[in-house]
């Protein structure tokens, strides 16, 4: 079986949905399926998975016809036989509309831009809106990263349910506690010139992330005072200006910390040093920023909205993303109760180690392999 993969997204900044991508090649090669796999992209890249599987450049083709004929073209002289596109790019999914003999799966992480148009450009919703319905039934398989997503896909997108299959992301065994802290606070103090006690988000800056309301329950924990600062990891999204409008407002700017995108080998020190990691959310199609926080055994607070509840299960605390009150009181409990926080902590880590990229990678794989024989 010749599988093929669209993977131009883990060539760029890998966050989120390209982490998703990328970890799922890379266990599937760990898995034994290097030589079936042909990963297609437009650039040439040094990193390592390209050298381990079969790796296609697409050839670019003038006016802008790059993906109505390149990528179709490639799929075809590849032979492929399943397709897989790990993210659903609207302006990239030309071989839905074709009839390439070919078996076509599509990952749908969440459906942010339907659901919440607010928070995304309205050309962005349009699009969603458009392509997905236009290509929902040239798909053989859509995987949901969680039950949540699926039940959106259900009755946003009137998909039969045989159809979709639920495969719940993991996280990378480099996501683990680690022993030696005053050697980690050296490496956070060199690095970002940062020092403990911290508080600890990571995610893209962008309204659906609900900063704002964090900073705002920050900001009473202040005023009670707590001595840690807010330590706020990710690259600048759409529609952030609100969040640095309420730091500045409420005076925090000697107090919250933006570092900007951190790469993974630093993240897991960010994850291990924080004393309370707190993920606001207002919808999430899975989470990975809470579970990999559990796997460094840092205490979470998450909010209780779309997939985050499947996903924390009782590992972590649960707040109402709105509730700028309770989140601020979750907050100072954890922070001044040694108890409870040894105890969120004892619970994330056990929880966190039910997710597996190896498991992600082998349920895909049978994904495949039933199509292939279809």
């Amino acid at each position: 079986m010749n599988l093929g993969i669209t993977s131009w997204s883990i060539d760029w900044e890998r966050t989120g949905v390209n982490n998703y991508a990328y970890n799922l090649i890379k266990y599937l090669i760990k898995y034994g399926k290097s030589r079936d796999i042909f990963l297609f992209h437009y650039e040439k890249s040094q990193d390592a998975v390209y050298s381990k599987t079969n790796d296609v450049i697409i050839p670019k083709i003038p006016f802008k016809m790059t993906n109505l004929i390149g990528l179709p073209q490639a799929i075809k002289r590849a032979r492929i036989d399943v397709l897989h596109m790990p993210i659903h790019w609207y302006t990239q999914i030309t071989p839905f509309f074709l009839n390439l003999n070919v078996k076509k799966v599509l990952t749908i992480h969440d459906l942010t831009p339907i659901l919440f148009p607010e928070t995304h450009t309205r050309e962005t919703s349009l699009l969603w809106n458009l392509t997905l319905k236009l290509i929902k039934n040239r798909i053989d398989v859509i995987v949901a990263i969680s039950w949540n997503t699926k039940k959106d896909c259900l009755k946003h997108l009137g998909l039969s349910e045989k159809k979709i299959k639920v495969i719940h992301l993991g996280v990378d065994d480099k996501y683990k506690l680690k022993a030696d802290k005053d050697k980690l606070r050296q490496e956070l103090k060199r690095r970002y010139n940062l020092g403990s006690p911290f508080i600890l988000y990571v995610g893209t800056l962008e309204k659906r992330k609900n900063i704002s309301t964090l900073i705002k329950a920050f900001y009473k924990l202040k005023k009670e005072g707590i001595k840690h600062k807010l330590v706020i990891v990710g690259s600048k999204g759409w529609r952030y200006k609100d969040i640095f409008e309420a730091v500045k407002k409420l005076n925090l700017q000697k107090e919250v910390v933006f570092t900007g995108y951190v790469p993974e080998e630093d993240l897991v020190i960010f994850y291990n040093l924080a004393d309370l990691f707190v993920y606001p959310s207002l919808y999430e199609g899975f989470g990975l920023p809470p579970l990999e926080a559990m796997a460094c055994g840092c205490p979470v607070i998450s909010s209780n909205t779309s997939s985050l509840p499947e996903i924390m299960g009782d590992a972590g605390i649960m707040v109402d993303p709105f509730d700028v009150d309770d989140l601020a009181l979750q907050m100072y409990n954890v922070l001044n109760s040694d108890d409870l926080s040894e105890d969120l902590s004892s619970r994330g880590l056990n929880r966190a180690k039910m997710f597996t990229w190896e498991r992600t990678a082998k349920d895909t794989w049978k994904i495949y392999e039933k199509l292939y024989k279809m």
